[in-house]
């Protein structure tokens, strides 16, 4: 079934034409991935999808009752609202309804009436009729995953990626046919990406997305839609098939202008003769030149050269020893001993939050240790490619900040590269260059601090989240400079491709401040980790196996036996234990009862907690004393 057509869709901004004569059609059950280079129109094409912009021309055609719901890159929040507040603020008549009962829930909390009371009861009689329940607990447990556990924590509280997944969340329990995602992997940890991965394969309903992520890409979408200089192209398929689609159609396409080239010179011989007489055999011959000539020409992205040079790196490079940093008494590094190598391609994983920037911060001289010290080598030149734009000044032009970097740059065979050269390099032409940071997208300043970062010609490379707003051909370019560059690179990304590309150690936080070191790339650290995890599982088995050892009575030792409190326990516990879970049970039942009335329901959820940690330990003590009474049997035997 065809849920949206769209047809000869045009946008352009000022003079830059982003779309032109756009056509595309999205079916049901389609997983569709959308990739280009920043500032061909991506986010653009999202907005005038999901309604939030209008087309300068063309039409949109949507089937009935096709409902669209979309998370933007930058989501408008409510900053008093709490974090379940915000997740029910959809545009669905559903989320409606559940936003409105939150809201008087909390009006009858803080001042009853018989007109609220009234209302809410209401309210409850249409969420059971449209069976919303359910909705509520899917958003407990999908913020949950992505991290969020406090539902009462106020907007304003949260940190900006913290807010991000709450627009997230709200997305994805949102009812709709079709799902429409602006990078919806900025700001996840590895293992909420995973968790996004297996939410998405399962979902009903059709998804449109943008993200850099090539491995998500790669298990998630079904179609591969390219933006290409305001040409929109279509690939069946994963990434993995759009990679082998595209090379075969740029192959085309480069055959056939081989040949209009060959047509167009046979053409000019003709014309300079001079035509003998005006015939119209000669006119025809003339206008095909004509039209030839005006065609567009297919002209393949070109290879970028960036094997430049960086300043000479000396044996001692940086050597941490036994740092440690905490704030607000949460340790986030607890004593890292390491010395970096030459040969060095770091990758820092590990949940947000956790300490991943702050390592960089240190190592960048921009924080400092509580203890232990920090030792760099005479000859390191560290640059630095972090989150933080503010300082990009927004009326400065492109090619003025990237020359306060430096005027010009070394190959490693020695040839000079000008500001201006390397700016065409990296996807900025001349009309770019000149253009205010303030104008550029989002991806292209991320573009142009790299660039930035590169022209220093640094020999220890510091990347915070790199892969962050760029696309895809810049992250390709990227790799294929890292591949060259002679230093060492540290990197925090959440990007698994990226990591396996380039690492060959993985820095993994493993518990409060502890990082532990691997060899290998992204992949490797994985394996490593389930080999782990089966080693401990083996290990807890042969233990339990393990037959005891039977001890021997030892000598001149006073008479094993019972206390009198231990012995009363003892007879008793058994008919302790079942008369709690008979509670549990009879609470357990009891939430049904009170689903809709949330304050008498939190009493019990309250209560059931209590009763499950006396239980747990009864459970303790039954096994405590059921060993106590077989060692005093086997002492007396």
């Amino acid at each position: 079934m065809n849920l949206m057509t769209l047809e000869n869709i045009c946008k352009s901004y000022s003079e830059k034409k982003l779309l032109e004569n756009i056509s595309l059609g999205i079916n049901e059950g389609e997983k569709i991935g959308i990739i280009g280079v920043n500032g061909t129109g991506k986010s653009t094409l999202l907005k005038i999808i999901a309604g939030a912009e209008v087309a300068d021309s063309g039409t949109i055609t949507k089937a009935n009752r096709v409902r669209v719901e979309y998370l933007p890159q930058n989501p408008a929040y409510n900053e008093d609202f709490t974090v379940l507040e915000q997740v029910f603020k959809g545009t669905s008549e559903e989320m409606k309804l559940l936003l409105e009962y939150q809201e008087t829930l909390d009006k009858i909390n803080t001042n009853f009436s018989d007109a609220l009371n009234t209302k809410l009861i209401s309210l409850q009689e249409k969420i059971d009729t449209l069976n919303l329940w359910d909705l509520e607990s899917e958003a407990k447990m999908v913020l949950t995953k992505l991290g969020l556990t406090d539902f009462n924590q106020k907007i304003k509280e949260l940190s900006g990626g913290q807010r991000k997944r709450v627009s997230l969340a709200s997305a994805l329990i949102t009812p709709c046919e079709l799902l429409i995602l602006d990078e919806p992997t900025n700001h996840l940890d590895n293992d909420t990406i995973d968790y996004l991965e297996e939410y998405l394969n399962n979902r009903r309903g059709s998804l449109l997305m943008i993200t850099h992520d090539r491995y998500f890409l790669d298990r998630v979408s079904n179609r591969i839609i390219e933006l290409d200089k305001g040409r929109l192209f279509s690939y069946d398929g994963n990434y993995s098939v759009f990679l082998e689609k595209k090379i075969e159609r740029l192959a085309l396409e480069s055959s056939i202008e081989e040949k209009r080239q060959n047509l167009i010179r046979t053409e000019l011989a003709w014309v300079k003769r001079g035509a003998k007489a005006r015939t119209t055999k000669q006119k025809a011959r003339l206008q095909r030149f004509d039209e030839l000539t005006g065609q567009d020409s297919f002209a393949p992205d070109e290879k970028m050269d960036i094997s430049v040079g960086s300043t000479r790196l000396g044996n001692k490079i940086i050597e941490i020893h036994n740092i440690s940093k905490s704030f607000d008494n949460k340790i986030l590094i607890d004593n890292l001993e390491y010395t970096l190598a030459r040969t060095d391609r770091i990758g820092i994983i590990g949940k947000n939050g956790i300490g991943k920037s702050t390592l960089i911060n240190i190592l960048n001289g921009q924080l400092s240790v509580d203890s232990g010290h920090i030792e760099i080598g005479e000859t390191v030149k560290i640059g630095c490619f972090n989150q933080d734009d503010s300082h990009m000044h927004h009326e400065m032009r492109a090619i003025d900040y990237v020359k306060e970097g430096s005027d010009y740059i070394e190959t490693a065979d020695g040839t000079k590269i000008s500001a201006s050269q390397m700016c065409e390099r990296f996807l900025f032409n001349s009309t770019m260059q000149y253009t205010l940071i303030g104008k550029l997208s989002g991806g292209e300043r991320r573009r142009l601090h790299l660039l930035r970062t590169l022209m220093t010609a640094p020999n220890v490379l510091l990347l915070d989240e790199p892969t962050n707003d760029l696309d895809i051909e810049t992250l390709n370019r990227l790799e294929d400079y890292l591949d060259e560059f002679k230093g060492v690179v540290i990197t925090v990304s959440h990007d698994r491709y990226f990591l396996d590309r380039i690492c060959n150690k993985i820095f993994a936080y493993e518990g409060m401040g502890k990082i532990h070191i691997y060899t290998g790339n992204y992949s490797d650290y994985l394996i490593y980790r389930e080999i782990q995890g089966i080693e401990f599982e083996e290990a807890q088995k042969l233990k339990e196996e393990a037959p005891s050892p039977k001890k021997e009575k030892p000598k001149n030792e006073r008479k094993l036996k019972f206390t009198y409190n231990e012995q009363r326990e003892f007879d008793t516990i058994d008919n302790d234990i079942e008369k709690l879970e008979q509670k549990i049970e009879n609470l357990e039942a009891s939430t049904s009862k009170f689903a809709t009335d949330f304050v008498k329901l939190q009493e019990v959820l309250n209560e059931k907690a209590e009763a499950e940690k006396e239980l747990e330990h009864k459970y303790e003590r039954w096994e405590y004393l059921n060993n106590l009474a077989e060692e005093i049997a086997n002492y007396k035997n």
